[in-house]
């Protein structure tokens, strides 16, 4: 689960938040652009995949229904995948270039979950596409009980009546642990106090950038 990914040559830092959804990455990431902010730092935040690949047909399918054998969802990865390394390449690098601290909703880290949570293992094909994907400065991997992450994006006006596979979810909150272990990623509770979170996110990110 070890991922290669490029060394990070700009100026700019990039600091990516991956976890379920409704484990509190917007959250986190919307404090820590107010305390970069208030450092008058110059930062950018960006969401992965795109908006393109959101409202692809195929991918709404994933995400929207029951698991279905119509669907390949090797298929959908890669699909994600080619829409990251886009983002990658041609929008985060270059704001990296101009000195920006990028931050990012969900990153690479999150295709290769998706596709072991749905049951594809030893991929070769995604880890040879993250060399080609820059290394972020720090990686962080919010924890919360998938029941938790649920009953959160339930409360979410438009989002009430999702289907949300509990089965992928407890998969995928394995896997991002494993994930975060093999590859140096910070482990942060979110399933707590904000504050208790963030400072942890605050102490890597001054260790990282101050």
């Amino acid at each position: 689960m070890r991922l290669k990914f490029k060394d990070n040559v700009y100026s700019g830092r990039l600091i990516t938040f991956c976890g379920l959804d409704g484990s509190g990455k917007t959250t986190m990431i919307n404090l820590l652009e107010k305390y970069l902010l208030s450092k008058s730092y110059k930062c950018v935040i960006v969401k992965q995949p795109s908006a393109d690949i959101r409202n692809n047909p195929l991918f709404r399918a994933s995400v929207d229904q029951p698991y279905s054998d119509k669907i390949n969802y090797r298929a959908v990865s890669m699909l994600c995948v080619a829409d990251k390394l886009q983002h990658s390449t041609k929008v985060i690098e270059p704001l990296m270039k101009d000195g920006c601290i990028v931050i990012s909703d969900r990153y690479f880290y999150s295709s290769l979950a998706n596709l072991e949570a749905y049951g594809f293992q030893n991929e070769k094909w995604i880890y040879e596409i993250s060399e080609q994907i820059v290394k972020p400065d720090a990686a962080f991997f919010l924890r919360v009980n998938p029941q938790t992450a649920i009953e959160r994006v339930r409360k979410r006006e438009n989002e009430r009546n999702r289907f949300i596979s509990k089965d992928i979810q407890e998969k995928l909150a394995k896997v991002y642990f494993n994930i975060a272990t093999a590859n140096n990623g910070t482990l942060v509770d979110c399933e707590n106090r904000i504050d208790d979170s963030f400072d942890m996110v605050r102490q890597i990110i001054d260790g990282v950038i101050f």
